[in-house]
């Protein structure tokens, strides 16, 4: 009788822990759930330390990103580590950019558990995975049809910052964008006030125009 195969070690990264807990309630059965972190500095940590086969990615994170992460990892050898990144966002620049980093995959929140499970094993075997529609989107950007880098001036923002921005041009108050992205107003009001400053801008008007110029609402 063959030994059984020892079952991949999965990392999970969001920063939502509600979010974690049902991920870890979904997937502890089939993986061997290794560690989790809700920013990129304990992932960072956390993945360096204990070597994961597949880190479950969320693409907006505290302090970075989900690309910082995976930068930061393979610019340290990963290894055997692959990476998978998950979010709501099916936003072009935030499917080539942790692509870009070096995550084998990408998939959206609405996926279902049966899919992630198998989206999370062909990772580890190497192949690479995405939710039909965002595999145009890569596809698109190696014919040459997306631009590969993203506008300077958006690439000075934050993932969480774009997110903000995006519901800020979307008419929503700082409150709303709280209760949307699990933050307090107070920290809404941080990012929005983050981002006039690098944009230059002197107001909520002035951020729609300069969103909606940009097509990100």
């Amino acid at each position: 009788m063959s030994p059984t195969p020892p079952r991949t070690r999965l990392f999970l990264v969001d920063d939502h822990q509600l979010f974690r807990s049902g991920l870890r309630a979904e997937l502890e059965g089939e993986f061997e759930i290794v560690g989790e972190a809700a920013d990129v500095d304990q992932a960072v940590a956390g993945i360096a330390a204990l070597k994961p086969d597949v880190v479950l990615l969320d693409v907006h994170l505290p302090g970075g990103g989900g690309a910082t992460v995976a930068d930061a990892i393979i610019q340290r050898d990963a290894g055997p580590t692959r990476f998978l990144g998950i979010s709501v966002s099916d936003a072009p620049e935030d499917v080539i950019g942790v692509i870009r980093a070096g995550a084998r995959g990408y998939v959206t929140k609405s996926i279902s558990p049966a899919e992630l499970a198998d989206a999370i094993r062909r990772v580890h075997s190497g192949d690479a995975v995405f939710s039909p529609r965002l595999a145009g989107f890569v596809l698109d950007a190696f014919r040459g049809d997306l631009p590969t880098s993203i506008d300077p001036e958006l690439d000075q923002l934050t993932p969480r910052e774009r997110e903000v921005l995006r519901h800020i041009a979307r008419g929503f108050t700082y409150k709303e964008i709280g209760v949307r992205l699990n933050l307090s107003a107070k920290t809404v009001e941080t990012h929005v006030s983050s981002v006039l400053r690098k944009l230059q801008l002197s107001s909520r008007y002035e951020l729609t125009r300069w969103a909606m110029d940009r097509r990100m609402i």
